[in-house]
């Protein structure tokens, strides 16, 4: 016997339909490529996709066509987010943060048909152009005013493009099974891997954004995305916005701290959220301006973990509460958030810490385990540590066209193998101990590379701090830690280790510390740990034998 309900199927659409029905008159703010600042309505932004649709639709595209978009966290961006997908084809943002080999690997390898820019990436798109096979027309995402000249084929202007459309579309009933949009991971083992998400998983996977103990945006306030547009859908903020009637402020390209703390100050944003490298500079411009941000009640913190020293500033310094949360490229991306239960919040601040710094609890509708090698399940006691699987309506079951992947990644019983240590507590909090490759072996013992970094960040003279594994013929593996000091900080490495010693086992005490300038970053911001790494053994092959650098000291 079946339930006597409507079979109305989930649509992305719908979410900017609601918006602009029901919260109409809410403001969309955008820093643009040109310059100025943009201001329109939800209402404003549906009239405009429908005339987006029916411009779409005129190009030739169909049902299942990709299209691809290089652009930043704008209006324009926006509108592609819901037009490509409620005329059915995929919207397939691009990370112009890859490398441009890898760049050119997925738009083929994702036939794009359609592939819109924003002027920042018109040189780019020059250079990888004769190489983009499938690609039919470019469209620069400016009005003509600011067209420039270019050698792109088929190259077509944006607004123009819209000019003459009506702005209203028949918006087709689709299948919510049906491919929506499309991310690719960051590749940094092998190619980047594709992951085609439907209507049903990005609108099941926004309602879980808005769900109230998460510590997303709320009705009436701003909401500014720094996490990009162009990766893992801003983490969802985009779709679960307008359905709330929250204000969405886009920061276009310009992600310093000083531009961003000017929108967070003026467009008083509630909410936002990024990776920890964001909130490190702009506390370090909040610390050396004086100036504050009364109005930003949260910041979500993903990507990678926020440290204790990092939290603390944040929470008490500032007044700013910090969520963390975990997700991946695979989970939509958001798979737990962390707002503390009750009893939890109630503690004092040094046991609360212990809670804030997890990754959080699940979110409805995504299942948690974690399993040892062999994949057995271990239990749930904030005890045993083992690799974290997840599996959901909004999960990925396989990779886009990557069965040799797709294979390795996910077991027979449909769960996803992420590649993250973690332990789970009887509450359900998750904590990540690392990720599976960063973790350092040293003679038998195990390295929290996290554990080490967020040890090393408490000192005073630190900004950021990075850990990993380098050879080592007698260990296996020794750690080496990459310091960068605060600016006018001083510190030697003996002064760093001494300050370690107390505070992490006496085999994680690092073989060697680094001090960098700048860290190197990959396209999702986190800290390149390969190419430390690299530059660590580089260093220790050039260094002097023992018995050169004696006589060297003595000359």
């Amino acid at each position: 016997m079946f339930g006597l309900m409507m079979d109305t199927p989930l649509s992305i659409v719908s979410l900017i339909e609601f918006g602009a029905r029901y919260n109409g008159t809410v403001e969309i703010v955008s820093r643009t490529v040109e310059g100025p600042i943009h201001r329109y309505t939800y209402r404003d932004s549906f009239a405009r996709i429908a005339r987006l649709a029916r411009a779409l639709a005129g190009l030739g595209m169909r049902e299942g066509d990709r299209v691809g978009t290089l652009a930043w966290n704008g209006h324009r961006h926006f509108e592609l987010y819901y037009g490509v997908p409620g005329i059915g084809a995929v919207c397939h943002t691009i990370n112009p943060r890859l490398f441009p080999e890898q760049i050119a690997f997925i738009v083929n390898h994702a036939e794009d048909r359609l592939l819109f820019s924003d002027l920042t990436f018109l040189p780019l798109l020059e250079k990888l152009a004769p190489a983009l096979r499938k690609v039919e027309k470019f469209v620069l995402m400016t009005d003509r005013a600011h067209m420039p000249k270019t050698g792109l084929r088929d190259c077509l202007c944006y607004e123009e493009l819209l000019e003459g459309t009506a702005d209203t579309y028949p918006w087709p009933t689709l299948d919510e099974r049906a491919a929506a949009g499309l991310c690719y991971t960051s590749g940094t083992t092998g190619n980047p891997k594709g992951v085609l998400y439907s209507h049903r998983s990005t609108v099941l996977h926004a309602l879980g954004n808005n769900l109230r103990d998460s510590a997303g945006a709320r009705a009436g306030e701003a909401v500014l995305p720094v996490v990009p547009m162009f990766h893992v859908n801003a983490w969802g903020i985009p779709f679960g916005a307008p359905i709330i009637g929250a204000k969405l402020v886009f920061p276009g390209p310009k992600y310093d701290p000083e531009s961003l703390y000017e929108l967070f100050h003026t467009e008083k944003v509630a909410f936002s959220a990024g990776v920890p490298t964001v909130w490190i500079a702009l506390l370090e411009y909040m610390r050396k301006t004086g100036k504050r941000l009364p109005d930003l009640r949260t910041i979500g913190v993903g990507g990678s973990a926020m440290t204790q020293a990092l939290c603390e500033a944040y929470e008490r310094e500032f007044g700013i509460e910090v969520a963390h949360g975990w997700g991946m490229t695979e989970t939509s991306p958001v798979g737990t958030h962390n707002t503390l239960l009750p009893r939890e919040a109630s503690l004092p601040w040094e046991e609360r810490l212990r809670y804030k710094l997890a990754q959080g609890r699940g979110r409805f509708l995504v299942e948690i385990k974690i399993v040892d090698a062999r994949g057995r399940r271990l239990p749930e006691d904030g005890v045993a540590t083992g690799e974290l699987c997840v599996r959901g309506p909004y999960v990925a079951s396989a990779y886009y066209h990557d069965e040799e992947a797709s294979r390795a990644a996910w077991d027979e019983e449909g769960w996803f193998h992420t590649g993250d240590v973690a332990s789970i507590d009887v509450e359900g909090y998750v904590r990540i101990v690392d990720r599976i490759k960063d973790m350092i072996k040293s003679g038998g013992e195990w390295i929290s590379s996290i554990e080490l970094e967020g040890a090393a960040m408490s000192h005073a003279a630190v900004l950021e701090a990075a850990a990993f594994a380098r050879p080592d013929k007698k260990w296996g593996e020794r750690p080496v830690l990459a310091v960068r000091l605060r600016p006018g900080a001083r510190a030697s490495k003996e002064e760093i280790a001494s300050f370690l010693a107390g505070r992490i086992a006496k085999w994680a005490i690092p073989e060697d510390i680094m001090f960098v300038e700048e860290f190197p970053y990959t396209a999702t911001g986190k800290v390149a740990k390969r190419i430390l790494r690299e530059r660590a053994v580089a260093a220790l092959s050039a260094a002097p034998a023992p018995a050169q650098a004696a006589q060297a000291s003595r000359a």
